[in-house]
């Protein structure tokens, strides 16, 4: 396959292709240039690349359940009476029996009234936002929120106020000067860059302070955190008629797809108005097959939970590193601050060397100036795994 940086012998140079080109060119300069990789077989701890077997620190499946024989079966055996594909949207004729009893196990596990499916956390931000605010209202957003929070406020076009991360202070101080008809509070639950909470149970009591709602994406939070993996609202023990509350199925329930939970009135008003969910063709319903299996493995094994925290303790406590630096985080996402660009390729390449996969992130994911190697731990890793990437990283640090 050519680099992406070279023309094709059949494409003709125009005005627009030469830009793209340039841009792209200067991407590469300065250590900005994505590439993909393609992956052979199943995700899991150990991943095949290219011929290589590689220990990997780079999926968000947070349970190792993607490619859990219960997941699997589920999804062959729902596929075998459904078909492939649902031909519809939802509201058509592409809602089948496994969207409902899945929505319908999801209201059980979360204790919340209503939930909506949706193909994607990024069609769930976009359908909630956009279908509850307009130009008379006002958002107010975490610095650090996932770019489809940012791209659902802009398409939204309400009032966008952004607050430094995690800034109650500036919060509050934006919140008491508007007069929007109606204010939505924005943020991660968990920040999927840096790991860290939002610090939800004071965003809500501004929320209710002001007369706002309070939008949460808890795309890495969802069966993970709490006793029983609901999320961030087990977690803080939270139940509010204020919060609206998002998250994805194709992380820790080791599936794909998203869904919105809160009172029963704001899922049917989403399901009438939220255009990413009216106008999309229904997700496979054999893909709802396996989020269900994958609900119902995070609701009984909660061994995997404790093994998980397990492993996110060991990691921290066994953390030696002097020049780079690991961030404060709690949960299963581990960032180590490298600093400039070239420098967080060059140790995701190093470790690439040593069998060991670990993404570099860099801007415009991340801020200027904070390139990172983005360590996502799961419970399918063991003690050893992580010490094997712990002793690789504190030689690269001294090399």
């Amino acid at each position: 396959m050519p680099s992406m940086l070279e023309s094709h012998p059949a494409e003709a140079a125009t005005p627009l292709l030469d830009a793209l080109q340039a841009e792209l060119v200067d991407r590469a300069r300065l250590g900005l240039l994505r590439q993909r990789r393609v992956l052979h077989g199943m995700q899991g701890v150990y991943v095949e690349i290219e011929g290589k077997r590689l220990l990997s620190f780079c999926s968000n499946d947070y349970l190792g359940l993607a490619s859990h024989p219960s997941l699997i079966s589920a999804m062959r055996d729902c596929a075998v009476t459904t078909g492939a594909g649902t031909g519809a949207s939802h509201l058509v004729t592409g809602h089948q029996q496994a969207h409902e009893a899945l929505e319908h196990a999801l209201q059980t596990f979360m204790g919340l009234p209503g939930v909506l499916l949706f193909t994607t956390g990024y069609m769930a931000n976009l359908g909630i936002i956009t279908a509850l605010c307009g130009r008379q209202d006002a958002i107010f957003a975490d610095k650090l929120n996932h770019a489809s929070l940012n791209d659902a406020a802009l398409l939204s076009r309400a009032e966008l106020k952004r607050y430094a991360h995690n800034d109650l202070t500036g919060l509050e101080r934006l919140l008491a000067q508007s007069q929007a008809r109606r204010k939505l509070v924005v943020a991660d639950a968990v920040f999927s860059m840096d790991g860290d909470l939002a610090p939800v149970p004071a965003l809500l009591s501004l929320c209710e302070r002001y007369d706002a709602y309070l939008i949460l994406d808890d795309a890495h939070g969802f069966g993970v955190l709490g006793a029983h993996g609901r999320g961030v609202l087990e977690h803080f023990g939270l139940d509010s008629p204020r919060i609206i509350y998002m998250a994805t199925l194709g992380k820790a329930a080791g599936a794909a797809g998203a869904f919105v939970a809160g009172p029963t009135i704001l899922t049917e008003y989403l399901m009438q108005t939220a255009r990413p969910y009216i106008y999309t063709t229904a997700s496979p319903a054999p893909v709802a097959a396996a989020a269900m299996a994958g609900v119902q493995l995070i609701e009984r094994d909660h061994a995997r939970r404790a093994h998980l925290r397990a492993l996110i303790a060991d990691f921290r406590a066994s953390c030696r590193l002097q020049r780079w630096q690991l961030m404060a985080s709690e949960t299963a996402i581990q960032p180590v601050i490298i600093g400039s660009n070239e420098e967080a390729v060059h140790v995701s390449k190093r470790l690439l060397e040593h069998g060991v996969l670990v993404p570099a992130i860099r801007p415009p994911t991340v801020p200027r100036g904070t390139a990172r190697l983005r360590i996502s731990l799961s419970a399918a890793h063991t003690h050893e795994d992580v010490q094997r990437l712990l002793d690789i990283l504190h030689r690269l640090e001294e090399a």
